[in-house]
């Protein structure tokens, strides 16, 4: 068989291959190009998703059944105010509502806002030592509240007379916004809790208090942004260079047992997921 060397028909042979290769190539990197972004938008969404599923992952107000057999109760059942009383009182105070599965505490009647009307609450049924406390909370803008434990109720006095307190605050806007430990998370005018933990007002936070033979941790939207050990030098230390110097309350020491409250500070307020467990 003769073979025919053709140059012209060559070199065309030649460049439309280079051209069709030239192509393939930009469309394959384009095509690499999308699939980086399709897998960029996916893990962008899946992460999304792992934010807001536990919002909607488990019900409001009800105990998931490895809650149940790890021990832990609702102090709040998302209907009433069951168990809760005012703080030295036998009623809930009337600036209390329920709101779509929520406590909400709001300014009273005839109160300017920052002014509370003797509405601070306590969980009633039952005092508590060692315990792992989990309670979801909503700010309003401006508002200011707190969480409490080892309440012990004196006659006259509010609810932060003699107990330590978890500070509640709208950390942009809140007047009180203008010393480290009372914003949001911290050992209210004793240990400042990271600002950066805070979701803003408007948007739900979750704060874990856990209390172990005097030994405390204040876990916010999942980060440890307090540790202490109450009954200790350094906890008297604290109190001597804080506000509550003065407090009788304070100063003949805060009660090994009591109950859990929530305070009126004259802002709406909003808790859900009020849920405890007992260490043993």
């Amino acid at each position: 068989m003769d073979f025919f060397y053709n140059e012209g028909a060559l070199r065309i042979t030649l460049r439309f291959t280079k051209e069709y290769f030239t192509k393939l190539h930009q469309q394959l990197i384009l095509k690499i190009h999308n699939m980086k972004k399709n897998i960029i938008l996916s893990l962008t969404c899946a992460a999304a998703m792992l934010i807001v599923l536990p919002s909607f992952g488990q019900a409001l107000n009800k105990l998931t059944d490895k809650e149940k057999k790890d021990g832990w109760v609702l102090l709040f059942n998302g209907k009433d105010f069951t168990g809760w009383r005012q703080c030295n009182g036998t009623a809930m105070p009337k600036n209390w509502v329920i709101e779509k599965g929520t406590m909400n505490v709001f300014t009273a009647e005839g109160k300017k806002p920052g002014e509370g009307s003797n509405g601070d609450i306590v969980y009633g049924n039952k005092k508590f030592k060692n315990f792992e406390l989990s309670v979801d909370w909503k700010a309003s803008k401006m508002a200011n509240s707190g969480i409490f434990y080892d309440v012990r109720e004196v006659p006259g006095q509010p609810i932060y007379y003699a107990a330590p307190e978890v500070q509640i605050l709208d950390n942009v806007d809140a007047t009180d916004n203008k010393l480290a430990s009372h914003l949001a998370g911290s050992l209210y005018d004793m240990i400042a809790a990271d600002p950066k933990t805070v979701h803003p007002a408007g948007e739900w936070n979750t704060m874990v208090i856990s209390v172990n033979n005097g030994k405390v941790t204040h876990v916010q939207n999942g980060v440890k942004v307090c540790e202490y050990e109450l009954w200790t030098p350094a906890w008297d230390t604290m109190v001597a260079n804080s506000k509550f110097k003065t407090f009788p309350g304070f100063t003949e020491g805060i009660s090994k047992e009591g109950f859990i409250g929530l305070q009126d500070h004259g802002y709406p307020v909003w808790f859900r997921n009020i849920k405890i467990r007992e260490i043993k």
